[in-house]
Protein backbone atom coordinates (compact mmCIF):
# COMPACT_ATOMS: atom_id res chain seq x y z
CA UNK A 1 0.00 0.00 0.00
CA UNK A 2 2.99 2.32 0.49
CA UNK A 3 3.16 2.68 -3.29
CA UNK A 4 -0.14 4.57 -3.23
CA UNK A 5 -0.19 6.42 0.12
CA UNK A 6 1.24 9.63 -1.31
CA UNK A 7 0.28 9.11 -4.95
CA UNK A 8 -2.41 11.18 -6.62
CA UNK A 9 -1.94 9.48 -9.99
CA UNK A 10 0.02 6.45 -11.18
CA UNK A 11 0.88 4.44 -14.27
CA UNK A 12 0.87 0.64 -14.12
CA UNK A 13 3.37 -1.27 -16.26
CA UNK A 14 2.83 -4.99 -16.82
CA UNK A 15 5.27 -7.90 -17.01
CA UNK A 16 5.20 -7.43 -20.79
CA UNK A 17 6.60 -3.89 -20.38
CA UNK A 18 3.29 -2.35 -21.46
CA UNK A 19 1.11 0.16 -19.66
CA UNK A 20 -2.44 -0.28 -18.45
CA UNK A 21 -4.44 2.03 -20.74
CA UNK A 22 -8.07 3.17 -20.76
CA UNK A 23 -9.43 2.87 -24.29
CA UNK A 24 -11.24 5.70 -26.07
CA UNK A 25 -14.50 3.76 -26.06
CA UNK A 26 -14.59 4.60 -22.32
CA UNK A 27 -15.42 0.98 -21.53
CA UNK A 28 -12.51 -1.37 -22.26
CA UNK A 29 -8.91 -1.37 -21.06
CA UNK A 30 -5.79 -2.72 -22.72
CA UNK A 31 -1.99 -2.71 -22.61
CA UNK A 32 0.11 -0.32 -24.69
CA UNK A 33 3.81 0.49 -24.88
CA UNK A 34 3.05 4.22 -24.99
CA UNK A 35 3.00 5.27 -21.36
CA UNK A 36 3.12 9.00 -22.13
CA UNK A 37 -0.52 9.14 -23.21
CA UNK A 38 -3.04 10.54 -20.75
CA UNK A 39 -5.04 7.32 -20.99
CA UNK A 40 -2.20 5.53 -19.18
CA UNK A 41 -2.68 7.68 -16.06
CA UNK A 42 -4.93 6.44 -13.27
CA UNK A 43 -6.15 8.60 -10.38
CA UNK A 44 -5.79 6.92 -6.98
CA UNK A 45 -8.77 7.09 -4.60
CA UNK A 46 -8.37 5.49 -1.15
CA UNK A 47 -11.63 3.84 -0.11
CA UNK A 48 -13.25 5.44 2.97
CA UNK A 49 -13.21 3.22 6.02
CA UNK A 50 -10.37 1.06 4.71
CA UNK A 51 -6.61 1.29 5.18
CA UNK A 52 -5.56 -0.97 2.30
CA UNK A 53 -8.14 -0.64 -0.49
CA UNK A 54 -8.12 1.79 -3.40
CA UNK A 55 -10.08 2.66 -6.50
CA UNK A 56 -8.41 3.66 -9.78
CA UNK A 57 -10.11 6.24 -12.00
CA UNK A 58 -9.30 6.53 -15.70
CA UNK A 59 -8.73 9.66 -17.76
CA UNK A 60 -12.40 9.40 -18.75
CA UNK A 61 -13.59 9.60 -15.15
CA UNK A 62 -14.52 5.93 -14.91
CA UNK A 63 -13.34 3.30 -12.45
CA UNK A 64 -11.23 0.23 -13.12
CA UNK A 65 -13.74 -2.57 -12.56
CA UNK A 66 -13.45 -6.33 -12.06
CA UNK A 67 -16.50 -7.49 -14.01
CA UNK A 68 -18.16 -10.88 -14.07
CA UNK A 69 -18.13 -11.07 -17.88
CA UNK A 70 -15.95 -13.89 -19.33
CA UNK A 71 -13.24 -12.61 -21.63
CA UNK A 72 -13.69 -15.69 -23.81
CA UNK A 73 -16.32 -18.41 -23.51
CA UNK A 74 -14.85 -21.34 -21.58
CA UNK A 75 -11.79 -19.41 -20.37
CA UNK A 76 -11.15 -18.57 -16.73
CA UNK A 77 -10.27 -14.88 -17.14
CA UNK A 78 -12.97 -12.22 -16.64
CA UNK A 79 -13.06 -8.80 -18.29
CA UNK A 80 -11.63 -5.71 -16.63
CA UNK A 81 -13.60 -2.63 -17.67
CA UNK A 82 -14.06 1.09 -17.11
CA UNK A 83 -17.40 1.73 -15.43
CA UNK A 84 -19.16 4.51 -13.56
CA UNK A 85 -21.85 2.75 -11.52
CA UNK A 86 -24.41 4.66 -9.49
CA UNK A 87 -23.23 2.80 -6.41
CA UNK A 88 -19.54 2.43 -5.64
CA UNK A 89 -19.55 -1.28 -4.84
CA UNK A 90 -16.68 -3.68 -4.20
CA UNK A 91 -16.17 -4.52 -7.88
CA UNK A 92 -14.22 -1.24 -7.99
CA UNK A 93 -12.01 -2.10 -5.00
CA UNK A 94 -8.41 -3.23 -5.44
CA UNK A 95 -6.00 -4.31 -2.72
CA UNK A 96 -2.34 -3.54 -3.50
CA UNK A 97 -0.06 -6.38 -2.35
CA UNK A 98 3.69 -5.83 -2.43
CA UNK A 99 5.87 -8.45 -4.12
CA UNK A 100 9.49 -7.28 -3.82
CA UNK A 101 9.67 -4.07 -5.88
CA UNK A 102 6.41 -4.86 -7.70
CA UNK A 103 2.75 -5.04 -6.73
CA UNK A 104 -0.24 -7.24 -7.30
CA UNK A 105 -3.74 -5.78 -7.39
CA UNK A 106 -6.25 -8.16 -5.82
CA UNK A 107 -10.04 -7.99 -6.05
CA UNK A 108 -12.14 -8.38 -2.92
CA UNK A 109 -12.60 -12.08 -3.69
CA UNK A 110 -9.10 -13.19 -4.51
CA UNK A 111 -8.59 -12.58 -8.23
CA UNK A 112 -5.67 -10.54 -9.54
CA UNK A 113 -5.38 -7.88 -12.23
CA UNK A 114 -3.54 -9.60 -15.09
CA UNK A 115 -1.89 -8.23 -18.22
CA UNK A 116 -2.03 -11.04 -20.77
CA UNK A 117 0.47 -12.02 -23.45
CA UNK A 118 0.55 -14.66 -26.15
CA UNK A 119 -1.36 -14.69 -29.42
CA UNK A 120 -4.54 -12.71 -30.26
CA UNK A 121 -7.10 -12.32 -28.81
CA UNK A 122 -5.16 -12.63 -25.52
CA UNK A 123 -2.30 -10.37 -26.57
CA UNK A 124 -2.52 -6.95 -24.83
CA UNK A 125 -5.79 -7.88 -23.10
CA UNK A 126 -6.38 -7.26 -19.38
CA UNK A 127 -8.38 -9.65 -17.22
CA UNK A 128 -8.72 -10.62 -13.57
CA UNK A 129 -8.02 -14.22 -12.67
CA UNK A 130 -6.05 -16.62 -10.47
CA UNK A 131 -3.07 -17.89 -12.49
CA UNK A 132 -2.86 -21.69 -12.43
CA UNK A 133 0.27 -22.20 -14.53
CA UNK A 134 3.85 -21.16 -13.90
CA UNK A 135 4.00 -19.54 -17.34
CA UNK A 136 1.46 -16.91 -16.29
CA UNK A 137 2.44 -16.35 -12.64
CA UNK A 138 4.33 -13.15 -13.44
CA UNK A 139 1.48 -11.72 -15.52
CA UNK A 140 -0.17 -10.43 -12.33
CA UNK A 141 2.88 -8.36 -11.31
CA UNK A 142 2.90 -4.62 -12.04
CA UNK A 143 5.48 -1.82 -11.87
CA UNK A 144 4.06 1.35 -10.33
CA UNK A 145 5.18 4.73 -11.68
CA UNK A 146 3.98 7.67 -9.58
CA UNK A 147 3.21 10.55 -11.97
CA UNK A 148 1.55 12.93 -9.50
CA UNK A 149 2.33 13.31 -5.80
CA UNK A 150 -0.47 13.93 -3.33
CA UNK A 151 0.24 17.33 -1.73
CA UNK A 152 -0.63 18.15 1.87
CA UNK A 153 -3.55 20.34 0.77
CA UNK A 154 -4.93 17.58 -1.42
CA UNK A 155 -4.50 15.09 1.39
CA UNK A 156 -6.41 17.26 3.88
CA UNK A 157 -9.18 17.84 1.35
CA UNK A 158 -9.41 14.12 0.63
CA UNK A 159 -9.58 13.21 4.33
CA UNK A 160 -12.34 15.80 4.90
CA UNK A 161 -14.27 14.40 1.93
CA UNK A 162 -13.89 10.83 3.23
CA UNK A 163 -15.19 11.79 6.69
CA UNK A 164 -18.35 13.18 5.13
CA UNK A 165 -18.98 10.01 3.17
CA UNK A 166 -20.72 7.07 4.73
CA UNK A 167 -18.32 4.11 4.54
CA UNK A 168 -19.76 1.38 2.35
CA UNK A 169 -20.33 -2.01 3.87
CA UNK A 170 -17.21 -4.13 3.26
CA UNK A 171 -19.47 -7.12 2.73
CA UNK A 172 -21.55 -5.56 -0.06
CA UNK A 173 -20.94 -6.64 -3.61
CA UNK A 174 -22.69 -6.42 -6.95
CA UNK A 175 -23.40 -8.86 -9.76
CA UNK A 176 -20.28 -7.59 -11.51
CA UNK A 177 -18.08 -9.48 -9.07
CA UNK A 178 -16.83 -12.96 -9.82
CA UNK A 179 -17.95 -14.77 -6.68
CA UNK A 180 -18.93 -18.41 -6.55
CA UNK A 181 -21.47 -19.26 -3.85
CA UNK A 182 -19.97 -21.53 -1.24
CA UNK A 183 -16.38 -20.72 -2.13
CA UNK A 184 -14.02 -19.48 0.61
CA UNK A 185 -13.14 -15.82 0.84
CA UNK A 186 -9.44 -15.08 0.53
CA UNK A 187 -9.52 -12.45 3.27
CA UNK A 188 -7.06 -12.76 6.14
CA UNK A 189 -9.68 -13.72 8.71
CA UNK A 190 -10.23 -17.09 6.99
CA UNK A 191 -13.99 -16.73 7.09
CA UNK A 192 -16.19 -18.31 4.49
CA UNK A 193 -19.02 -16.62 2.68
CA UNK A 194 -22.18 -17.78 1.04
CA UNK A 195 -24.28 -15.74 -1.32
CA UNK A 196 -27.99 -15.35 -0.77
CA UNK A 197 -30.55 -13.70 -3.05
CA UNK A 198 -32.79 -10.86 -1.87
CA UNK A 199 -35.89 -9.26 -3.32
CA UNK A 200 -33.89 -6.29 -4.55
CA UNK A 201 -31.57 -6.13 -7.51
CA UNK A 202 -28.55 -6.02 -5.23
CA UNK A 203 -27.29 -8.96 -3.21
CA UNK A 204 -25.56 -9.24 0.14
CA UNK A 205 -23.08 -11.72 1.49
CA UNK A 206 -23.71 -13.27 4.87
CA UNK A 207 -20.89 -14.58 6.98
CA UNK A 208 -20.95 -18.28 7.75
CA UNK A 209 -18.20 -19.64 9.97
CA UNK A 210 -17.31 -23.25 9.30
CA UNK A 211 -15.22 -25.66 7.32
CA UNK A 212 -14.37 -25.12 3.64
CA UNK A 213 -16.96 -26.56 1.26
CA UNK A 214 -16.27 -29.87 -0.37
CA UNK A 215 -14.56 -29.80 -3.72
CA UNK A 216 -16.96 -29.55 -6.64
CA UNK A 217 -14.62 -31.38 -8.97
CA UNK A 218 -11.34 -30.92 -10.80
CA UNK A 219 -10.44 -28.21 -13.30
CA UNK A 220 -9.75 -29.54 -16.80
CA UNK A 221 -7.59 -27.34 -19.03
CA UNK A 222 -7.62 -28.33 -22.68
CA UNK A 223 -5.97 -27.49 -26.01
CA UNK A 224 -7.21 -28.60 -29.43
CA UNK A 225 -4.42 -29.80 -31.72
CA UNK A 226 -4.47 -28.96 -35.43
CA UNK A 227 -4.59 -31.46 -38.31
CA UNK A 228 -0.82 -31.87 -38.07
CA UNK A 229 -1.10 -32.73 -34.39
CA UNK A 230 0.57 -29.46 -33.39
CA UNK A 231 -0.52 -27.72 -30.19
CA UNK A 232 -0.75 -23.96 -29.67
CA UNK A 233 1.90 -22.13 -27.66
CA UNK A 234 1.57 -23.05 -23.98
CA UNK A 235 1.92 -19.38 -23.03
CA UNK A 236 -1.51 -18.75 -24.52
CA UNK A 237 -4.49 -19.08 -22.18
CA UNK A 238 -6.34 -22.36 -22.63
CA UNK A 239 -10.01 -23.19 -22.19
CA UNK A 240 -11.14 -24.86 -19.00
CA UNK A 241 -14.14 -26.22 -17.13
CA UNK A 242 -14.92 -28.04 -13.89
CA UNK A 243 -15.40 -31.82 -14.17
CA UNK A 244 -16.91 -33.94 -11.38
CA UNK A 245 -16.45 -37.43 -12.82
CA UNK A 246 -13.56 -39.88 -12.74
CA UNK A 247 -13.97 -41.86 -15.97
CA UNK A 248 -12.07 -41.25 -19.20
CA UNK A 249 -15.16 -42.03 -21.30
CA UNK A 250 -17.24 -39.50 -19.40
CA UNK A 251 -14.48 -36.89 -19.68
CA UNK A 252 -14.16 -37.51 -23.44
CA UNK A 253 -17.88 -36.92 -23.92
CA UNK A 254 -17.73 -33.71 -21.91
CA UNK A 255 -14.69 -32.47 -23.86
CA UNK A 256 -16.49 -33.03 -27.15
CA UNK A 257 -19.41 -30.95 -25.86
CA UNK A 258 -17.14 -28.17 -24.58
CA UNK A 259 -14.95 -27.96 -27.68
CA UNK A 260 -17.63 -28.71 -30.32
CA UNK A 261 -15.11 -31.08 -31.91
CA UNK A 262 -16.02 -34.69 -32.69
CA UNK A 263 -13.76 -37.67 -33.47
CA UNK A 264 -10.91 -36.75 -31.17
CA UNK A 265 -8.51 -38.68 -28.97
CA UNK A 266 -8.02 -37.27 -25.49
CA UNK A 267 -4.30 -37.12 -24.75
CA UNK A 268 -2.06 -36.01 -21.94
CA UNK A 269 1.60 -35.12 -21.95
CA UNK A 270 4.23 -37.42 -20.48
CA UNK A 271 6.12 -35.80 -17.59
CA UNK A 272 9.25 -37.72 -18.68
CA UNK A 273 9.68 -36.69 -22.32
CA UNK A 274 6.84 -34.24 -22.96
CA UNK A 275 5.28 -36.41 -25.68
CA UNK A 276 1.53 -36.85 -26.04
CA UNK A 277 -0.11 -40.19 -25.39
CA UNK A 278 -3.79 -41.23 -25.24
CA UNK A 279 -5.55 -41.09 -21.89
CA UNK A 280 -6.95 -44.58 -21.37
CA UNK A 281 -6.93 -45.31 -17.63
CA UNK A 282 -8.65 -43.73 -14.64
CA UNK A 283 -8.13 -40.04 -14.02
CA UNK A 284 -5.69 -38.94 -11.29
CA UNK A 285 -7.06 -39.29 -7.74
CA UNK A 286 -8.08 -36.53 -5.32
CA UNK A 287 -9.66 -34.44 -8.07
CA UNK A 288 -6.25 -33.15 -9.16
CA UNK A 289 -6.43 -30.58 -11.95
CA UNK A 290 -5.43 -31.80 -15.42
CA UNK A 291 -4.28 -30.42 -18.75
CA UNK A 292 -5.28 -32.46 -21.80
CA UNK A 293 -4.93 -32.14 -25.56
CA UNK A 294 -7.68 -33.10 -28.04
CA UNK A 295 -6.05 -34.74 -31.06
CA UNK A 296 -8.31 -35.13 -34.14
CA UNK A 297 -8.47 -38.74 -35.34
CA UNK A 298 -7.78 -37.48 -38.86
CA UNK A 299 -4.41 -35.98 -37.88
CA UNK A 300 -1.02 -37.53 -38.53
CA UNK A 301 -0.35 -37.81 -34.81
CA UNK A 302 -3.55 -39.82 -34.27
CA UNK A 303 -2.38 -42.37 -36.88
CA UNK A 304 0.48 -43.32 -34.57
CA UNK A 305 -1.98 -43.99 -31.72
CA UNK A 306 -4.31 -46.11 -33.87
CA UNK A 307 -1.57 -48.41 -35.26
Amino acid sequence: MEFFQKAKAVRLRSHHDKYLVANEDEESVTQDRNGSAGAAKWIVEPIPGSTNLIRLKSAYGKYLTASNKPFLLGATGKKVLQTNPSRLDSSLAWEPIRDSALIKLKTRYGHFLRGNGGLPPWRNSVTHDIPHRSATQEWILWHVDVVEILTTANSDQKNHHQQQQQPPSPLHHSDSLDFTPGSPSRSDNNRFFRQESTDSCSQRIHVAVGSPPKSEGRVIYYHVADDEGEVEDDSVEVNSFTFKGNGVEELTKRLKEESNVEDVIVCTRSPLNGKLFPLRLQLPPNNADMTVVLVPKSSKLAEEFIK
